[in-house]
């Protein structure tokens, strides 16, 4: 009985939480503002970003991306090397007949969504790869960790 009272009280606690956010980010006019405005566009972002990435990566690649958290691009130049992007932001990880030999980091100027990061890296790595290496800042692997996470 204890419990059902907490659960209910913690209920309650949530639903004034959100009705009190929901007075301070409303303006008069009934509109959400620039907070209404930023997410707007954010998500509008990051649905192209997904629609995108969806329609340039392979199936088995899309596959290995939601099911992994990462894409395996396979270089053009050097036989056996393996890129792993991850999918929510953070080094690219090189892989040489399987062993891992150096994290790559390598950022737009401005923000990106998730999704069109991950097609940028593709696209560079198989169309210019020594450019791509050239402009990346290369560290040991495993020495610094980022985010991590899934689509």
């Amino acid at each position: 009985m204890l419990w059902i009272a907490f659960l209910l009280l913690l209920a309650v606690w949530v639903l004034f939480l959100m009705l009190v956010l929901s007075y301070f980010v409303r303006t008069l006019d009934g509109n959400w503002g620039r907070w209404g405005t930023f997410f707007g566009e954010r998500i509008a972002a990051e649905r192209r970003a997904h629609t995108l990435m969806h329609d340039l990566l392979s199936p088995a690649q899309y596959a290995q991306l939601t099911r992994h958290g990462y894409v395996e691009v396979h270089s053009p130049t050097i036989a056996h090397r393996v890129y792993r992007i991850p999918g929510a932001g953070g080094l690219v990880r090189v892989y040489d007949q399987g062993r891992a030999v150096m994290d790559l980091c390598l950022q737009p100027v401005d923000t990106l969504p998730d999704g069109d990061v991950v097609v940028l890296h593709k696209l560079m790595i198989e169309g210019n790869e020594q450019d791509y290496l050239a402009k990346a800042n290369h560290f040991a692997p495993g020495i610094i960790s980022l985010r991590c996470g899934y689509l």
